[in-house]
Order: C-alpha cells, then structure tokens, then sequence
C-alpha cells in the first residue's frame, strides 16, 4: 500500500531512556524500512542532553517548550545530538539490519537557518541564544540516500550561512523535512500517548482531528510544554504538502504499525480536513 512512499518518523528522546522500548520502536521502524517504504527517522535528545548539561554544571533553561541554548551549551548540543544519540541509533540499525546514515541539518545544507531574534513569549522578551528558525530544507542529500535504499537518521542540529551551529527544535526540522519531500505520512513519537483533550487525563485521547480543532485545542489550553511547539510543526507539515500526521507514544508496543495499518491506530490522527477521513476512520474514531 505504501511502497515507495516517504514517512517522516520523528523519536522524541526519551525513548532511548529505555532498552525494551527502544528496541521496540526501531523493529517497527524495520519492518516499515523493509517493505519499501522510504523511511527518514529524525530524532530529539532533550533528555540526554539535560543530563549531560547538569554533569557539566549548566542549568537548562526551557521557556514555552523550547530549549535556551547559550553558546556552552550549543557545544554541548552538538555532542549530545550529533554524537552520543545519532550514534546511538545508528549501532541499532547495524543490529536490525537496517542500511542508515546518520546526517545532522549542517550536512550538504540540509537544514538553512538563521538565529532567531529575541521574541515576546508570555508576555516577556526572551533572548533564546543559539537557537535557529529554518530558511530553507535542501532535502537533495536525503532523495539521494532514499533512492539507494539507504535510511537517513538525522539530527537537528544546523547552521546559519556563517557555520554559526544552531539549535532547532526536531519536530520542527521534522516537519520541514516532510513538507520538503512531500511525504506521506509525518509521525511524532512521543512520550503522551497522543495529543489529549485534558493534558490531566491520559484516557482523553483525541482520534483525529483537523488543522481547526488544533487551534480549538490550543485556545482552550490543552496544549501545552512541549505539545505547543509540536502543534506549529503539525500545521507547518499539513500547510507545506504532507497529507497526514501521526502522534503516537513510544511506548505503546506496535503504535507505529498499528496508526499505518489499521484505521484504529493508537494515538492522534491530524489532517487539513476532516472531511478528507473515510467513513470508517471516522467511525473507528
């Protein structure tokens, strides 16, 4: 059904805090690699890097779900990211057989980006540092990799034109990525077993909804940490061409297979219109 397709996978940090769910989520990476479809896994690291931040004596500091990144910890960024979780999953692709290259958005000028200026959040000017708000995917690198079969496992980690590095939120490069390859399908694996009416109720999982429930959703404040800046890279993805967008939990067993294959999947369907859901995915809802 989906071969030849591209699906975007994006695997929040926190996964790789825990073998068995690790494992579990990269077999069902696997299994989409190996009936073809051409599969781009793009990974955060927010929880390795605070740990490794804190060893170093640098207090992480996050505001509205995104991370300030000074220039120490920009260094340290790029260790985390680049080095330590990029690797990381590499050597389980060596494991499950699966052909991967891990890239980051300063390679072949996959991510463009610039330092974002100070913004109002709240209310107050914050000054987020080496952070980057993206110009530009040149997805050239990764259609090369894809046409040799090839899996890129990219960090977000870019550059401004200077080589200045720069710190970009993963769901958000996630995005860019899938709209640059017009993909079918992008999934965030996260830690919530979906995007949640309550964010106090774990049980008010939302099935599907559209591009305006989202913004209802953010309104009424059930949206918020890390699901705000998820939420702007769902509609960044939808606007930019990608027909669906999953969010499921790392560690439900088979939530990925099962949001692909089964019209009753485990966590939030998002698409521009609901009207674009067929009777029985609305019905399975």
């Amino acid at each position: 059904m989906y071969k030849g397709k591209v699906f975007v996978i994006k695997v929040s940090g926190g996964v790789f805090g825990d073998a068995a769910s690790t494992h579990n989520l990269m077999e069902q990476v696997a299994i989409l690699h190996q009936v073809g479809i051409r599969v781009v896994l793009v990974h955060g690291g927010g929880p390795q890097l605070t740990q490794v931040q804190k060893s170093l004596g640098i207090e992480p500091q996050i505001v509205a779900g995104r991370r300030i990144t000074d220039q120490k910890s920009i260094e340290v960024t790029s260790m985390v990211l680049n080095g330590l979780v990029n690797t990381r999953i590499l050597g389980i692709c060596r494991e499950l057989d699966i052909a991967a290259v891990g890239v980051s958005g300063v390679d072949a000028g996959l991510v463009r980006a610039h330092k974002r200026p100070p913004v109002k959040v709240e209310g107050r000017l914050v000054d987020y540092g080496y952070v980057g708000d993206i110009d530009l995917i040149d997805a050239k690198v990764l259609q090369q990799l894809l046409d040799e079969r090839l899996m890129p496992v990219v960090s977000p980690v870019s550059a401004d034109d200077q080589g200045t590095l720069l710190n970009i939120n993963a769901d958000t490069v996630a995005a860019g990525i899938g709209a640059a390859l017009k993909a079918e399908k992008l999934m965030l694996c996260t830690g919530a077993p979906g995007i949640l009416e309550s964010v106090d109720d774990p049980c008010s999982i939302i099935s599907y909804t559209d591009l305006t429930g989202l913004q209802r959703l953010k309104e009424q404040g059930s949206l918020k940490d890390g699901m705000l800046p998820k939420a702007k890279a769902i509609e960044d993805a939808i606007r930019g061409g990608v027909r669906r967008v999953h969010v499921t939990s790392y560690k439900s067993p088979d939530s990925l297979l099962a949001e692909v294959f089964t019209n009753e999947g485990t966590g939030t369907l998002v698409v521009e219109n609901i009207s674009a859901l067929s009777p029985a995915e609305q019905q399975a809802g």
